[in-house]
């Protein structure tokens, strides 16, 4: 039998809702000092955020700075 766990859709959630809001003051950050270097809001970037959190974020600016390297 499986059961239901709530904490599990809570906490994505919370990293969802925690990541975007990542990526929007880094994005403002990065703006700000001159870096034109943004990671988009889209429905990938909230899964990536909800389901890895911080290093799913971090993974999201990986792959838009692997290019200029």
């Amino acid at each position: 039998m499986q059961e239901n766990h709530p904490g599990f859709i809570l906490n994505f959630i919370v990293r969802a809702i925690v990541g975007m809001s990542l990526i929007f003051f880094v994005n403002e950050f990065l703006s700000s000092k001159g870096i034109d270097v943004s990671v988009g809001y889209n429905l990938i970037t909230l899964l990536t955020s909800g389901t890895l959190g911080i290093p799913g974020v971090a993974m999201l600016y990986g792959i838009v700075l692997f290019p200029t390297l």
